[in-house]
């Protein structure tokens, strides 16, 4: 099988002109709504992500009685959030198989740096609305997500209602993808939306991964092409990470 290498040509210049391997500019703005539990406003370029977690006490059904927790979020794009209208999905009646999907996603993300065991019987619920969309939401929101969590838990922690964090480790997500041939991180609606391939990368603080969504969008891609674009998310999600743990230090 052909691996298709992307190109090393100094006059590459992405739309943003930002190189290669550099994040949008990015902002972790802690105790941005008054009555969640935690809550955090991310911008990720003008990707703005409101992520509000609330703690429950109570689980879904089929974890009643078992002494385990759950974590789990809702996701939705405000009418305007792109640039043109789009109707509330509560007004069509059902969610749409993308929003399911990325909500899930988010979901499975934070679940993978929780002990459930530990968070007992109460549920941390995530809501991410997305207040302006320039690619790349569904990363913005775990990234965000995680320290709305953070900060739900450390309240727990702080009033004796949990002994210790049921937190084992940060997540964090970002975007790569080909791009005129060329491994990009985080893309931007522009890259996004022209690239030849677009990858979605969670990882953990620890460096694991916790979800790969790897799609060719006319353009397939080879092992070199993964892997290089894959150092370059590892890099992107280590100074996420960093900024989350600044974040939540001030």
């Amino acid at each position: 099988m052909s691996d298709h290498t992307v190109s090393s040509s100094s006059s590459f210049q992405r739309p943003s002109g930002r190189t290669p391997g550099q994040l949008r500019e990015v902002s972790l703005e802690l105790g941005y709504t008054r009555y969640a539990e935690g809550s955090v406003l991310i911008r990720q370029g003008h990707t703005h992500v409101l992520c509000n977690a609330s703690v429950l006490d109570q689980v879904p059904p089929f974890l009643k009685g078992q002494g385990s927790g759950w974590v789990t979020a809702e996701y939705g794009m405000l009418p305007r959030s792109t640039h043109t209208r789009s109707s509330r999905e509560a007004a069509r009646g059902k969610q749409s198989g993308r929003t399911q999907e990325i909500q899930r996603l988010i979901g499975r993300s934070l679940r993978a740096v929780f002990d459930l065991d530990t968070l007992g019987e109460r549920t941390i619920q995530i809501d991410c609305d997305v207040l302006q969309a320039d690619g790349g939401t569904r990363c913005a929101s775990i990234t965000g997500a995680w320290v709305a969590a953070a900060l739900a838990v450390r309240g727990l922690v702080d009033n004796g209602v949990l002994a210790r964090s049921p937190l084992l480790d940060h997540v964090a997500a970002v975007s790569v993808g080909l791009y005129q041939q060329h491994p990009v991180l985080d893309l931007d609606y522009v890259e996004d939306s022209g690239c030849g391939a677009d990858i979605n990368v969670v990882m953990t603080g620890a460096g694991q991964f916790v979800e790969l969504q790897g799609t060719a969008e006319g353009q397939n891609f080879g092992r070199t092409d993964l892997n290089r674009a894959l150092d370059l998310a590892e890099q992107g999600i280590t100074q996420l990470v960093a900024m989350q743990k600044q974040a939540l230090e001030q």
